[in-house]
């Protein structure tokens, strides 16, 4: 018989005698016991999913169900009761266990959902029968209440930014792409919570009195640089008032509270930068334990053959160019391997260091270079600030925005240039020089702006400068924009117009996840810089990260492939939401501080006018809450722990022996996952080698000469009956190997067979049925 008839089609060369013979032998009669149907129901419905399973409907011809002693109409019979009996058993169950017994079926989902419609058709002919008024009634009660439910969570669904939009991006472009415009989202709402608290703590009150001055006329200039009509509004820091205020429609009645804006102003940005400070720490520890910690390392090329596959996408196209990128990765990972093992000279060695340290002496240099130009430019825009005001001069100051996002735009190109001539290793690393770099360069930047605002503007001739660098700030978002637009245009655009029709090798463009994230967080670090300037700074931000969704998408469809080289997106979202934590808001949050804590405010302009430093004005209202006696343990608060550097330094000291123990934690979590993957993969192998050993043993025993019971007996009684000399194990182990032939399926009816031989899986098959025959009426003689 050959090997692939597993299907027993057309078997005329085994004879199944044997097992017939047994059935006559051992006839089984089930209506001679008592609860006979009873217990042959429970045993079917136990041998339901094996049955099942070894021999579907349409696997086994009408010769081999013969010489099993069925015949295919008692067969197909048997199964339409088990699965009758089994859907009567499921119909007694409650809906949780029901649900839970399904899912447990080895079943496949088509079978499944097959059982699954015959016990609600069953639940419900009984309902039928037993229906009244009130069943009839509650049960549409609980079908409407059902159904509402699901529509709204489908109202949910919709109402959730973007959700369709974010499916078909993931369906096209996989979940690497997805990944950026999650994030962009994410930063979406965090500008929408900060105008919240904003413009309702502050804006608002400021709206109920607002200030009398003269009023400018718009010009149209404003929407880009951000001065004149702008500079009289709410948008900036200097039209803040710096008294309680009450409204005009309370001001005849004293008895009403007062609103502090001194208080209002400080207490609203320190509660904002707070909040947000704890949001993206749980948002990096959770991201990170998920993604990371509990992940697991991954598993090599194997990995990437069986778990990297991103079944988020659907769209025919995006499948095929996955699957091309899949084997890019897949040969980069071989070529990595080969890499690391080949073995360098000291010649090539010292070539690859030289290398490396040009390219980073040519990049540090050009950031330098940067920053310099920045700083020179400042000062010059500065100068044309305090020498005129006039409308030129005002379309003047957009030099210093226009400079800053050409280095931004032009710098990271020479930085891809770069990493092509640099001779890597390992390809990932040219990611992340390339990440390291670009991080280098645009917080370089944000540095020297920072310190020109701190250091020249503040201790400047400029009447309010606070609105000032709002001004500034404003600016540089607004062109930022531009330019981003630009970039989409002549990037993204033109690349695929030249790339498809004059210069074919170049292709589509890819869509750069790095450099676009880094855009991102670039703009939203200038955006929380502006808060303590421009409260509503975060309108527009708003309005630019809507925009740049749009763009971004429209870009992506018509122009732009998934990137070649994209990581697990999951990591890649924690790698963002870190980068957007440090170095971005913990360079903001030092900002803030230092213009709150070390900086003299404006004389003439916003809230905290008058003082010699913003804080001051925690310690009038302390001062003034003193007098009253239920309020002393604030005042001792403030006075002992607040104003004390004892406390933030045991403080520290807590946060950092936390940190250390959560590391600990999590060191010894990996090692326990590293210990218990070392289990498995030992466990697997004393699995082959017991498996090796078993066939070994059985085919030892299959090559012996078969011989007839009497000379089995004959044998057995000349033998001596003494014990021979050995250890016990080995003499057990001896004893139990002598097993009857016909226990491995060889009988003395299989004329067909040489001795020697393997018997045929149909043969195996058979014997597993007669073997689990056997333990049914074992247990059957048990319950008796």
């Amino acid at each position: 018989m050959s090997s692939d008839n597993l299907g027993f089609e057309n078997d005329t060369v085994m004879d199944y005698n044997s097992f017939g013979n047994w059935r006559q032998e051992h006839p089984m009669n089930y209506q001679d016991q008592p609860d006979s149907a009873e217990r042959a129901g429970s045993v079917m419905r136990r041998r339901a999913s094996r049955r099942r399973s070894l021999f579907p409907i349409g696997t086994m011809s009408a010769t081999a169900l013969g010489k099993l002693g069925l015949s295919e109409e008692d067969f197909q019979q048997e199964i339409e009761e088990e699965e009758r009996d089994l859907v009567a058993e499921l119909a007694d169950k409650s809906t949780r266990d029901r649900i839970r017994a399904i899912r447990q079926l080895p079943w496949s989902l088509k079978d499944k959902s097959n059982i699954r419609k015959q016990v609600l058709l069953l639940k419900t002919s009984k309902r039928r029968l037993q229906l009244t008024c009130c069943t009839d009634c509650s049960s549409r009660v609980s079908v409407s209440f059902r159904r509402f439910a699901t529509q709204v969570s489908a109202v949910r669904q919709v109402l959730v930014l973007w959700h369709s939009t974010l499916k078909e991006i993931g369906g096209k472009f996989g979940s690497s792409v997805l990944s950026y415009f999650i994030f962009l989202r994410w930063l979406l709402m965090f500008n929408v919570f900060s105008f919240l608290v904003n413009f309702g703590f502050i804006t608002v009150p400021q709206l109920l009195d607002p200030p009398i001055g003269g009023s400018v006329g718009f010009r149209g200039l404003e929407i880009l640089t951000g001065a004149g009509y702008f500079n009289q509004t709410v948008l900036y820091y200097g039209s803040y008032t710096n008294s309680s205020v009450s409204g005009h429609s309370a001001s005849q009645n004293s008895t009403l509270p007062q609103y502090d804006m001194q208080l209002s102003y400080f207490f609203t940005m320190g509660a904002y930068l707070v909040l947000c400070g704890l949001s993206l720490i749980y948002s990096v520890a959770h991201s990170f334990r998920e993604n990371f910690v509990l992940a697991g390392e991954v598993a090599g090329s194997a990995s990437h053959l069986l778990c990297s596959w991103d079944f988020s996408v659907v769209n025919e196209r995006a499948v095929q160019l996955r699957r091309s990128n899949l084997h890019v990765q897949l040969k980069e990972t071989l070529s990595e391997r080969v890499q690391l093992q080949a073995v360098l000279s000291i010649s090539e060695k010292l070539q690859h260091f030289g290398i490396h340290l040009a390219a980073w002496f040519i990049s540090s240099s050009l950031a330098v270079g940067s920053c310099s130009a920045v700083y020179f430019l400042c000062e010059f825009n500065l100068k044309l600030i305090t020498d005129s005001n006039s409308p030129e001069q005002e379309a003047a100051t957009l030099l210093l925005p226009i400079v800053v996002s050409l280095i931004n735009l032009l710098v990271p190109l020479l930085y891809t240039l770069l990493r092509k001539m640099e001779p890597f290793t390992i390809a990932r690393h040219q990611i992340y020089a390339l990440i390291i770099r670009n991080v280098l360069l645009k917080m370089s930047i944000l540095g020297v702006l920072c310190y020109y605002w701190l250091e020249k503007v503040a201790e400047s001739n400029i009447g309010c400068w606070e609105s000032f660098v709002g001004q500034d700030l404003y600016r540089l978002i607004m062109i930022d924009f531009l330019f981003c637009l630009l970039g989409s245009f002549f990037g993204e655009f033109l690349h695929r117009i030249i790339g498809t029709r004059c210069a074919k090798r170049l292709g589509v463009p890819e869509f750069d996840i790095g450099r676009n994230v880094l855009d991102l967080i670039y703009a939203q670090t200038l955006a929380w810089i502006g808060i303590y300037f421009a409260p509503l700074l975060p309108v527009m931000q708003i309005i630019k990260l809507f925009l740049i969704f749009y763009l971004k998408k429209v870009s992506l469809m018509q122009n732009c492939q998934p990137p070649r080289r994209s990581g697990r997106a999951a990591q890649i979202q924690t790698i963002f939401i870190l980068l957007l934590f440090f170095p971005s808001f913990v360079g903001v949050l030092s900002f803030v501080a230092v213009t709150m804590w070390r900086r003299t405010p404006s004389p003439y302009c916003g809230p905290f006018r008058g003082l010699s430093l913003p804080f001051e004005a925690v310690s009038k209202w302390m001062d003034r809450v003193n007098i009253f006696p239920e309020f002393r343990w604030a005042v001792w608060i403030y006075n002992n722990l607040i104003q004390s550097a004892l406390f933030f330094l045991i403080l520290t000291l807590i946060i950092l022996i936390l940190i250390y123990v959560n590391w600990q934690i999590v060191r010894g979590r990996k090692m326990l996952i590293f210990l218990l993957r070392e289990q498995i993969i030992n466990e697997g192998k004393d699995k082959h080698f017991l498996l090796e050993k078993l066939k070994r043993l059985q085919s030892s025993k299959q090559t012996k000469p078969h011989r007839r019971p009497d000379q089995r007996t004959q044998s057995a009684a000349q033998a001596p009956l003494s014990v021979p000399p050995g250890p016990a194990p080995l003499r057990t182990f001896q004893r139990e190997d002598q097993v009857d032939p016909d226990y491995y399926g060889v009988s003395e009816r299989q004329p067909f067979q040489e001795e020697g031989t393997v018997p045929p899986a149909s043969s195996a098959l058979i014997q597993a049925m007669l073997a689990r025959r056997q333990a049914e009426e074992e247990e059957e003689e048990e319950g008796y």
